[in-house]
């Protein structure tokens, strides 16, 4: 799973269209239907800290994870701005450690579908529930297999933003349930006598695209025990042709040790480079 590079810097600027002030108050609605309306959460794949920002401003503790520095520098610029006491740990997903429970964890914008290997999704959800609090909320979202096949997959979209500009090509393959962003982007970095200068970069992103049917079964090995799935686009429950789903899980009862959570030794490395961006 590649972190975003080049990309980290337009991030924002391309994702201008989504609604995260919408998909925040959602969110929230969400945590407090299931009982959370406050205490400790964690942002998995938290990116440059725009829903991290948005949960802490509802009254949450936040925590967010990424494996990105890139990603994570302009979320510690946006948390500078706010003034709100995030902690950022720069960790991979896959194997992300924390300093003790939490009671609720979410992951938005698709983060689990640059999980391509099924078993490796497996033991994100297994870190999940054993990061849980006894009851605790795992709250995602995903893209579905529908719609790489029926919507994204094969096209191509290109936006000019001045400053910035991209062409980003998608490819779906089927059998493999792998979707390929090829991403071209031209960023401004400076002007001579004839006018801006462009540099030129590109990155290859790639997202599996999951069925709800075997996110339950995921959900299922790794302990956590499945709530609800909702349409993102209407709230209403998801169905066939859902393109976005928000799922809902609840921790009940841990793994046992050797069956969940990366090796001890490797940990408490990992859990130093997060620190360090405190």
């Amino acid at each position: 799973m590649e972190a975003y590079t080049s990309f980290a810097s337009v991030y924002d600027t391309f994702m201008d269209n989504v609604p995260y002030g919408e998909w925040g108050t959602y969110i929230h609605s969400l945590l407090c239907r299931y009982g959370v309306k406050d205490g400790l959460v964690l942002d998995l794949g938290c990116g440059t800290g725009t829903m991290t920002e948005i949960l802490a401003g509802y009254g949450y503790d936040m925590i967010g994870v990424d494996n990105s520095g890139d990603m994570l520098e302009l979320a510690m610029e946006k948390r500078l701005a706010s003034g709100h006491d995030i902690l950022y740990l720069l960790q991979d997903m896959r194997e992300f450690e924390l300093y003790g429970t939490v009671r609720a964890v979410v992951s938005v914008c698709d983060s689990v579908n640059y999980i391509t290997e099924p078993e490796e999704l497996a033991e994100v959800f297994r870190l999940v529930n054993n990061y849980l609090d006894p009851g605790g909320l795992f709250l995602f979202d995903f893209n579905t297999e529908y719609k790489y096949r029926e919507v994204m997959g094969d096209c191509t979209i290109a936006e000019d933003r001045g400053d910035c500009s991209f062409i980003w090509d998608n490819c779906y393959y089927e059998e493999e349930k792998i979707n390929e962003y090829d991403l071209t982007l031209f960023i401004r970095e400076g002007s001579d006598d004839n006018g801006a200068l462009y540099r030129k970069y590109r990155e290859t992103h790639f997202q599996r695209g999951y069925t709800l049917e075997e996110i339950r079964e995921l959900l299922s090995s790794a302990g956590l025990v499945f709530q609800a799935a909702y349409d993102m686009d209407t709230g209403e429950a998801a169905w066939e042709k859902s393109e976005r789903i928000c799922v809902i899980a609840r921790e009940c009862g841990k793994r046992p040790p050797e069956e969940s959570g990366p090796a001890q030794e490797a940990g408490e490395s990992r859990q130093a480079q997060g620190a360090r961006e405190v």
